[in-house]
């Protein structure tokens, strides 16, 4: 009886029931009660009710689906109760089912997701919510009573506030269930709109879901919308090409949203029910392959987004059959010659793809792997994108490569086919040199990023190649390990070190040696640690390793008694491992050897030298020795292995208790006794005295390993060692290299000796001043010798056995014997400064005085009575000494200084200039004030003709500034900006990395602070005041020949290239705003004053500095970008990400442009109009320069010509038509670069006929020139030819001999300047 009434209710609420929601609820109550009904025919009375009143009671039901009341819960219990109707037995699907009902249920699902309640806003939002709350009660106050509709709306608003925060995710969850089943019974083939609503509503409804995740089942609600799509997939709905089309643009933004549960569900119903219709539907086949495709043009280009993307396309293409695999295979390669954004995910794609898919290099069971097959044409596309024109694409391209090396070369048969098809299976072949010419171009490329996997890239190449790849790129390895950039540094070291280790010959033993062990000096602590690091492990271990697998009774080596030496040289290489030999001899070399102590020295301070470390050295060196008399060969002509000395004494330092004091005592008295023996023997003298060097060079290593160990020697080894030390001193008779150590050595066993430090010091003091007094007897003796000989010189030849010869003979020895007494005066000064110099200070003073003809220092300095000067070697180490002297003894110095300043600046002698600018060096730390003064004459020396030199003052003064003992002030800074275009490639290194690196960070001010000033200097132009009060109050003491040797003068080509060069090099340490300042400041002190007239235009200086003013304002160092203020690892780590900076960066960047743009306008403009008028009134040949910056300047402000250039109409039209024509000239002249060879003649032709590519270029500037005609002389009278300040003169480039020509000068000042009308600019 109820649901009799229930039907009656429904049927008259049907036919004239309220708009009201009360209603809707009633009637949504009403008829899902009545679906519950069990009664077959109560129902089918029903339905015949409700047949007749379809039409009404659709629309009424589909205004309660619509309805917001109860936060969407009403809408969704009507969508409930429709869908249950359309369910229900015998029920009249096709007359209840409407297009617009159906949409109106899936819009209450949308709607139902997509609320918002209280508890989802913000603590601020809350507030907001809160004060609207109080304002609306308050506004009910003043209403009073209000009407029954506002009272109807608020409890409806405050029923959807309480009813919000109680989502029925059941009552979701069996609406879904019920929509998946009447699509079983409602066939949308018919519908398009509404499958594809459908389909869209469904894909949305995961994505919606996550900001419900507490209150729904994800996992359940992802099951249903698979279902539901599952369902739309049948026949029954349409073409299924076209319904999976659809299924996979919806899910295209779930794919490649960053949201894990909605791409796992996008992703699942793909693999898992796509792609198991593709294997039986051709169509759904056809629509996946396609899809992909899709996919991969709506790809992002920012690094995250692309990555998913990647990541979803290779999860679908794993779950294909093979032969769609291969189809894709051949799209991604084609993808790879596409647009940009394609190319670079085709890079993305290709590695993923050889990793995946199966057999990529088409091995089969016979044969050894094809050449066509997928897996090679694949890594052929990518070797093709690491030259893109796009720098984050070529840098993948790199990376990926190396990935796919890395990949296949885990696999035997792989690597041998890859190792084909790159050219290292061991000959020379086309594919080999464009690897090598890749790698060469890549790891010097101008992007950070492209650099790093270039040579990631050679890093995985190592191992393919086996380390033998060509000396050039070898070379650029080592050279990147000097890059700006940490990472760069990081991975140089990383590739050239993988090389070392894999391969040792000669060539990478080399290069690793004399790029990686420098590194030990980087300010960055991880280079520092990962340089130790791999010095112990490939060269420290190594030997270790070599030296202890020595044993005499494992070298089975021939006997031969009459063997010669240069014949044991190949066994004496076959006893060692072959690389060995060239480690150790590496590392004594003078570039090397420094940064090897200093890693010696860190490792040693770490505890990280082992004492098998020194064992090997000492078993190497005996071994040596061993083979050598097993030969019976004489021992005075044995050597050991280079460099094994020197490591040992190195080493030594921290494992004194590893060395044996019986194998020093013997190599001690073996080297000794050589010296010896090879002095007195007269027998086979060429070859004692190509060993003479070598053992002089060992026993110094000898002795320093002996200081070394000194605290573990006995007490009389120590004494009597001592004793010979001194003795050998005292003789005078040492090689120079020997004289330091001898001293230095014999200093450590009177510590060793004495009991406690002040003894020590007596002792070492005592023996010191017995040698000075010695050396003096030995100085003055010759001194005394030398005045003699002067005066009875004469110049009769000598003859071989004569007395004239015996008697030079003499001299020589006496020569050599006081140079030698005078070098030990100076070692013994360092290591005891309190000694009493007062016997040797004037014997010195004497040979460094000898022949000055100064007056002045006549007055000040007594004068010597013989001139020395002539003997050169005593000359050079006498000065040396004085300096030594001088850094113990102040006062002395203060005297000498002014001295060592005029012999450093008048010496032809470059060994002395060398020694003294050491010496100066080394007195700016001791005596800062004093050699203040001097600092310009030391400077002048950074264009000495001798590059060491330069090349040691570079690198001195340049440590001094470092450290603040001297200040960037004065001329300083210029005279080190020619170094950056020095004739030595060594000094130019030195020189970028100095303002690349150091004074970028130290000093940040100074380019921008003497940048002006420097085109001025560098040109030897003088205009201005304040310019020649700093050159004469810097160099007041100069001349103006001295001055012009730090000037680049001149026009030519090549003297505007390096001022260019260095140019450029300032501004790009320059910040933003600097170069903003930079900029007004050239054409404050520039341009303007040409146009003043305090720059004068007609001599050659002042036209170099203002072209060169136009060149700067011109170039691209010069433009700003939104990155160019961040730091280089900032620049790079964007590079890498794909995007182009953030929103911080970007409106940087626009301010900029806008401050520049309102510089041009304020500053600029009116100074270049000014200056064209004068230039134009001088017909000069800088008009052309000057409208080429101004092309160049105003090209990116197209827009705003006319009013930046209203103060000149005519120029304005000037500068119109020349970027107009330069821009229609520009595309011709690269299709004429692109053309082939053969193409020539044809175009030789055209030229001649004075047709071609140019004609329309020619056409349009015509039709510009007529236009610029036609207003500016619309209304205006043509002016004179008298009034016109320069004839408008169109140039001809032909070469007929017409008659009637124009003067010379008028056919050269018009070559000179350069005319607008030519096109040839690009």
């Amino acid at each position: 009886m109820d649901e009799e009434v229930m039907i009656t209710r429904i049927v008259a609420g049907i036919e004239g029931g309220g708009e009201d929601e009360s209603y809707y609820h009633e009637l949504v109550t009403d008829l899902r009660s009545l679906l519950d009904s069990d009664d077959e025919e109560l129902l089918y009375r029903f339905y015949g009710e409700l047949s007749r009143l379809a039409s009404f009671f659709l629309r009424r039901l589909s205004a309660a689906m619509d309805s917001p009341v109860e936060g969407g819960r009403l809408s969704l219990l009507a969508s409930d109760a429709y869908l249950r109707l359309l369910l229900s037995p015998n029920s009249p699907v096709f007359t209840f089912f409407s297009p617009v009902s159906f949409l109106t249920l899936l819009g209450s699902i949308r709607r139902c997701l997509k609320r918002r309640h209280r508890e989802d806003l913000g603590p601020s939002s809350a507030a907001v919510h809160e004060s609207d709350v109080r304002r609306e009660k308050g506004n009910k106050k003043k209403r009073g009573r209000g009407s029954r509709n506002n009272a109807k709306h608020t409890r409806h608003e405050d029923s959807e506030e309480t009813e919000d925060c109680n989502f029925d995710g059941k009552l979701l969850f069996g609406v879904l269930e019920e929509l998946g089943s009447v699509l079983s019974l409602v066939h949308l083939d018919r519908f398009p709109d509404i499958l594809k609503s459908l389909v869209q509503t469904v894909s949305e409804i995961p994505v919606m879901a996550l900001e419900l995740s507490g209150s729904v089942n994800l996992v359940g609600l992802t099951n249903l919308c698979e279902r539901i799509l599952g369902e739309v997939m049948k026949a029954d709905h349409g073409d299924m090409a076209l319904i999976a089309a659809e299924i996979f643009k919806s899910l295209t933004p779930l794919l490649l949203t960053g949201k894990h549960q909605a791409r796992n569900f996008a992703l699942g119903f793909v693999s898992r029910k796509m792609i198991g219709l593709a294997r039986y539907s051709s169509e759904v086949k056809k629509a996946v392959a396609n899809f992909l495709k899709y996919l991969a043009h709506k790809a992002p280009e920012k690094a995250e987004p692309r990555g998913l993307a990647v990541e979803v396309i290779m999860e679908i293409v794993k779950t294909m059959e093979f032969e769609d695999q291969l189809d894709f295979v051949d799209y991604v390669m084609k993808m790879a010659q596409g647009k940009p954004n394609l190319r670079l995910l085709a890079v993305d794609l290709i590695p993923l793809l050889i990793s995946s898919l199966r057999n990529p290099l088409g091995m089969g069971s016979d044969s050894g792997g094809s050449k066509d097959s997928w897996g090679l044409g694949c890594l052929d596309a990518l070797l093709q994108r690491c030259s893109d024109s796009n720098s984050l694409t070529r840098a993948r391209a790199l990376s990926n490569v190396a990935q796919v090396v890395g990949f296949l070369s885990n696999d035997e048969r792989n690597r041998s086919v890859l190792r084909q098809a790159l050219g290292f299976n061991g000959e020379i072949s086309a594919e080999k040199m464009k690897m090598n010419d890749l790698l060469l171009k890549r790891c010097v490329d101008e992007k950070a990023a492209v650099r790093r996997s270039a040579l990631l890239l050679a890093t995985k190449l190592t191992s393919l190649s086996g380390g033998r790849f060509d000396v050039n790129v070898v070379k650029t390895m080592g050279m990147a390990c000097s890059d700006p950039l940490i990472s760069i540094r990081k991975a140089a070291i990383s590739a050239l070190s993988e090389a070392f280790r894999i391969c040792t010959d000669e060539i990478v033993t080399v290069e690793w040696l004399h790029s990686v062990p420098r590194m030990v000096t980087d300010n960055e602590s991880s280079i520092q640690e990962e340089c130790e690091n791999v010095f112990l492990e490939l060269v420290l271990e190594r030997i270790s390793q070599a030296g202890n697998a020595l044993s005499l009774d494992k070298i089975s080596l021939s006997k031969n008694s009459n063997s010669k030496p240069e014949d044991l040289e190949g066994d004496t290489e076959a006893m060692f491992p072959e690389w060995i030999l060239a480690i150790l001899k590496g590392l004594c070399n003078s570039e090397v050897s420094p940064w090897v102590k200093k890693i010696c020295v860190n490792l040693g301070k770490k505890k990280r030298l082992k004492p098998r470390i020194a064992l090997a050295l000492q078993c190497i060196i005996k071994e040596s020795e061993s083979f050598w008399l097993r030969h019976s060969m004489p021992i005075d002509k044995w050597t050991a292995p280079a460099g094994a000395w020197f490591l040992l004494s190195e080493v030594s330092v921290y494992l004194p208790k590893s060395v044996e004091w019986e194998f020093l005592h013997h190599h001690w008295q073996l080297l000794d006794k050589n010296e010896l023996q090879g002095s007195d023997g007269q027998d086979d003298e060429q070859s004692v005295e190509s060993n003479s060097v070598t053992w002089a060079g060992d026993r110094v290593f000898l002795l320093q390993t002996i200081s070394n160990v000194s605290l573990e020697l006995p007490p009389e080894p120590a004494a009597d060692l001592a004793d010979n030390l001194l003795k050998k001193i005292e003789d005078f008779n040492l090689h120079s290299a020997e004289v330091d150590a001898h001293v230095k050595a014999l200093r450590t066993l009177c510590k060793k000796k004495a009991h406690n430090f002040e003894e020590s010091d007596t002792l070492v003091k005592t023996w010191v001043e017995q040698v000075l007094s010695k050396a003096s007897k030995v100085i003055e003796k010759y001194i005394s010798e030398a005045s003699k000989s002067k005066k009875n010189s004469f110049s009769t030849p000598a003859t071989h056995g004569s007395r004239r010869s015996k008697r030079l003979d003499s001299e020589s020895q006496k020569l050599s014997k006081a140079v030698i007494a005078v070098y030990t005066v100076g070692s013994c000064i360092i290591i005891c400064p309190l000694a009493d110099t007062t016997g040797i200070v004037p014997l010195l003073h004497t040979v460094i005085t000898s022949g000055n003809s100064d007056p002045k220092l006549n007055n000040k300095l007594p004068q010597a009575n013989t001139c020395l000067k002539q003997k050169a070697p005593l000359y050079c180490q006498a000065w040396l000494t004085m300096a030594k002297i001088c850094l113990a003894d102040g006062k002395l110095a203060k005297r000498y200084i002014p001295l060592f300043a005029q012999e450093l600046e008048k010496s032809e002698c470059a060994a002395l200039r060398n020694n003294l600018v050491v010496a100066m060096a080394d007195f700016c730390v001791h005596y800062t004030s004093m050699i203040e003064c001097y600092i310009p004459k030391i400077a002048q020396c950074l264009r000495d003709p001798c590059e060491l030199v330069r090349r040691q003052t570079f690198v001195l003064l340049s440590r001094l500034l470092q450290r603040d003992y001297v200040k960037w002030r004065g001329v300083l800074f210029l005279r080190f900006l020619l170094s950056l275009v020095d004739e030595s490639e060594k000094i130019r290194q030195l020189a970028d990395f100095l303002f690349g690196n150091i004074l970028k960070a130290k000093a940040p001010l100074l380019a921008y602070n003497s940048f002006v000033e420097a085109i001025y200097v560098l040109n030897d132009c003088h205009p201005h005041n304040r310019h020649n009060n700093n050159n004469n109050n810097s160099d007041s003491k100069g001349s103006k020949t001295k001055n012009q040797v730090f000037c680049i003068r001149g026009n030519d080509e090549k003297a505007r290239s390096k001022r260019m060069q260095i140019y450029t090099t300032l501004l790009k340490q320059m910040a933003p705003e600097h170069l903003l300042a930079t900029f007004a400041k050239l054409c404050a002190e520039v341009l303007a004053a040409a146009s003043d007239g305090m720059l004068n235009i007609e001599d050659v200086t002042g036209q170099a500095v203002l072209q060169d003013a136009f060149q700067i304002l011109a170039c691209k160092e010069m433009r700003l970008s939104p990155t160019r203020g961040s730091s280089s690892e900032t620049a790079e780590i964007e590079e890498d990400s794909g995007g182009g900076g953030g929103s911080g960066e970007a409106a940087k960047g626009r301010a900029i442009t806008q401050a520049v743009r309102k510089g041009l306008i304020q500053n600029t403009i009116p100074i270049f109009i000014e200056l064209k008028r004068l230039l134009e009134s001088k017909n000069s040949s800088l008009t052309g320069s000057l409208m080429d910056c101004l092309r160049v300047l105003l090209k990116d402000f197209k827009n705003e010509i006319d009013e930046m250039l209203i103060a000149d109409k005519q120029l304005r039209k000037e500068l119109v038509y020349d970027m107009q024509k330069y821009e229609a000239a520009r595309p011709v002249a690269s299709r004429e670069e692109t053309q082939p060879v053969a193409c020539g003649t044809s175009n030789r032709k055209n030229r001649g006929s004075g047709l071609g590519p140019r004609t329309a270029a020619d056409a349009a500037a015509v039709r510009t020139a007529k236009s610029v005609l036609r207003d500016v002389n619309g209304g205006v009278g043509t002016p004179l030819l008298s009034a016109m300040s320069v004839p408008k003169l169109k140039s001809s480039s032909r070469g007929d001999g017409q008659s009637g020509r124009p003067a010379k000068e008028v056919l050269e000042s018009l070559r000179r300047r350069q005319s607008f009308n030519s096109d040839d600019e690009n």
